[in-house]
C-alpha cells in the first residue's frame, strides 16, 4: 500500500506518464476491437478518421485538465490542513480512504455531473458533442467540447472537498476513471455473463451503450462513469439488448455530420 501512495501521491508532476496510462490502454482496447466487435460500425470515411475527429477533443480536454490541476492541488491541500471532508472525519487505513474518495469523486463528477448536463439545457447544449457520434467506440470515451471539459472540473473540484481527498487517492481514481471510460465505450464484445456480472458493481460496455441510444429515455439513464450502483440506486438504470441499440441522436444534430470537427464546435452556441 506504501508503494501505491507514493506512486501516485506525485504523479501530477509526471504528465507524461499519465498520458501513458491513457495511450496504452486505448491502444490495447483499440485492437480488441477489432477483434471482437459488438456493433459493426459504419464510419462515414475511415476509422483512423473518426478517430481524428474524437482524439481532437480528447487532446483539448486533456489540455483543460492540465490547466485545472493546480486547483486540485490547492484543493486537496486546503482539506487536508483543515481537517475537512469525509475521509477527515471518518478516519481510517490509506485503504478506507482510498475507497472514500473514489466513491465520493466518482458520485460527484461521475454520476451528478452527468445527470445535470441532461437535465439542465445550457449544460446539454454542450453535453450534445459527445452524443452526437454515431460510431461509438474507444475514442469516444474522452470526445467533449471544451467548455463542457471546464465544468466536469468543476464538479470534479466539488467532489475532491467533499472527500477532504488527498492527491495520491485522487490521481489514483482520476487513472482508473481514464482506463474505465474507455473500457465502457469501447467496441468490443463480453460474453453476457460476464458483462452482466461485471454491470453489478462497474459500468460495463453493454450497460454504457445503452446510454448512447439515439432516443429517450435511454439516453437519459445509465449515467454512471465507474460504478454502476449509483444508477441503481437512484432509479436510473436502464437495459437494453446490444442489437437493438442506434447510436447518434434523433435531433439536436444532424447525424451526417457527427465526424465535422469545427460545426461540433459551434453548434453549442447555436439555435437548436
Amino acid at each position: 500500500m506504501n508503494t501505491i501512495i507514493t506512486y501516485f501521491s506525485d504523479l501530477e508532476k509526471r504528465p507524461l506518464e499519465r498520458a501513458g496510462f491513457f495511450i496504452a490502454g486505448m491502444v490495447l482496447l483499440w485492437a480488441v476491437e477489432h477483434l471482437v466487435p459488438l456493433i459493426q460500425n459504419q464510419y462515414k470515411k475511415t476509422k483512423l478518421r473518426h478517430a481524428g475527429t474524437n482524439l481532437s477533443f480528447t487532446a483539448i480536454h486533456f489540455v483543460i485538465h492540465t490547466l485545472l490541476a493546480g486547483g486540485i492541488v490547492v484543493i486537496a491541500g486546503h482539506t487536508s490542513s483543515n481537517g475537512f471532508g469525509l475521509v477527515n472525519w471518518v478516519g481510517g487505513s490509506p485503504l478506507i480512504t482510498i475507497l472514500i474518495t473514489c466513491l465520493t469523486l466518482d458520485f460527484f463528477a461521475g454520476w451528478l455531473c452527468h445527470f445535470v448536463e441532461h437535465k439542465i439545457a445550457l449544460f446539454w447544449r454542450f453535453h450534445i458533442i459527445h452524443h452526437a457520434d454515431n460510431n461509438v467506440d474507444v475514442t469516444t470515451g474522452l470526445r467533449h467540447h471544451p467548455l463542457e471539459s471546464v465544468w466536469r472540473g468543476l464538479f470534479f473540484y466539488m467532489g475532491i472537498f467533499a472527500a477532504g481527498a488527498p492527491m495520491y487517492a485522487v490521481l489514483l481514481y482520476q487513472t482508473l476513471l481514464v482506463f474505465i471510460t474507455g473500457f465502457t465505450h469501447a467496441n468490443i464484445s463480453l460474453p453476457k455473463w460476464l458483462d452482466k456480472i461485471i454491470s453489478y458493481v462497474l459500468i460495463s460496455p453493454n450497460m454504457h451503450k445503452v446510454h448512447h441510444h439515439w432516443k429517450q429515455p435511454y439516453t437519459d439513464s445509465n449515467y454512471g462513469a465507474v460504478f454502476s450502483f449509483w444508477d441503481r440506486l437512484l432509479g436510473t438504470y436502464l437495459e437494453l439488448d446490444p442489437s437493438e441499440i442506434k447510436y447518434g441522436l434523433d435531433r439536436y444534430y444532424p447525424n451526417e455530420k457527427d465526424e465535422a470537427f469545427i460545426p461540433l464546435m459551434k453548434r453549442p452556441f447555436q439555435k437548436l
